[in-house]
């Protein structure tokens, strides 16, 4: 799975584009830990969402309803 297919597969499931790279890492990440895409895979996607600006909230007050 490359990020092309991560944001069709987003896509399909959300019945909207993202937003923005954030939200694909979310998605990513969501699929990686339920056993949709391998570790070797989701590293090069992080890495390449990374490299394209997403980041991850370092703190628990970023991430939306805590």
């Amino acid at each position: 799975m490359n990020v092309l297919e991560l944001k069709m597969n987003f896509i399909s499931v959300r019945n909207y584009e993202p937003a923005d790279v954030n939200e694909l890492l979310d998605f990513a990440r969501q699929a990686y830990l339920r056993g949709q895409m391998t570790i070797a895979q989701y590293r090069d996607i992080i890495r390449e969402l990374e490299a394209a600006g997403a980041c991850t909230p370092h703190y628990k007050g970023e991430y939306v309803g805590l």
